[in-house]
């Protein structure tokens, strides 16, 4: 039987710590992977409907964007912008919808088995335990700068960066995939990289072998075998292209990936 899922996603936090760009169909058929049907899917969005009345070509941009949601099927709920003055002058914009996230979530939850809930916010860790002490499933989507406790407190962490296809669409006739470098042999200059091929909890892979001469620093220069090791040492993210070499796979033209480059 199909789990019922309900997706929550808190857009102002994913796209400040580094999702912007995020394909919202691809989070559909992360959930759906799952061996869940998606009934609810709901997204917040901050409104700047000052900005947008004087600036039409930003207001273009903004509907077209949450255009793009709805036709994949998202709720959205707008959370229009406040601007405060700070003491020193500086006006201050915020936009929180934590609140309305939070209710909604508690009270849909009433006709869901799953939740997946998008943020990096460590506010939200009682919303996870409330949902969890109801018997629901908490999963959490995030990008940088996620909470550890929020990290500890849900079911399963799915990184932004690592699911296939959450914050590009694929381009060229190679897909490439993004993982973690858990191992490797400073001396003899090769390592072992995690990545996560598919969607589904299944189809992690910690046995990936990478030879430093297929990797190169995040600004296309070549890699040391210390800067190998420190890399590992970092949990770096790795994106690279996999094929078959014998009985194994093979990462080839691999690259450090830093989301704060892009």
């Amino acid at each position: 039987m199909l789990l019922k899922a309900g997706i929550f996603l808190d857009m102002e936090n994913l796209n400040r710590c580094g999702g912007h760009g995020i394909q919202f169909r691809q989070i559909k058929a992360l959930v759906e992977a799952q061996q869940a049907v998606v009934v609810r899917a709901n997204t917040y969005m901050a409104v700047d409907r000052e900005r947008e009345s004087m600036d039409p070509e930003y207001r273009q941009k903004r509907e077209t964007y949450r255009n793009r949601a709805r036709r994949e099927g998202y709720h959205i709920i707008l959370k229009e912008v406040r601007r405060y003055l700070t003491t020193e002058g500086e006006t201050i914009v915020k936009a929180d919808a934590d609140l309305e996230l939070a209710i909604d979530a508690l009270l849909q939850s009433e006709n869901l088995d799953y939740v997946l809930l998008g943020t990096g916010d460590g506010d939200f860790v009682r919303l996870v335990r409330a949902l969890q002490n109801r018997g629901k499933r908490v999963d959490l989507l995030s990008f940088m700068n996620t909470s550890t406790q929020l990290r500890q407190e849900v079911d399963y962490h799915f990184s932004g960066y690592l699911v296939p296809g959450i914050l590009f669409p694929e381009r060229g006739p190679t897909q490439r995939l993004r993982g973690i470098l858990h191992a490797v042999n400073e001396e003899k200059g090769y390592g072992f990289l995690t990545a996560q091929t598919d969607l589904g909890l299944d189809t992690t892979r910690e046995d990936i072998f990478l030879h430093i001469t297929d990797l190169r620093t995040a600004r296309g220069g070549v890699v040391s075998n210390a800067d190998f090791a420190q890399l590992r040492m970092r949990g770096a993210i790795i994106e690279f292209e996999m094929e078959d070499d014998g009985d194994r796979k093979k990462a080839v033209n691999a690259v450090e990936f830093r989301p704060e480059l892009l």
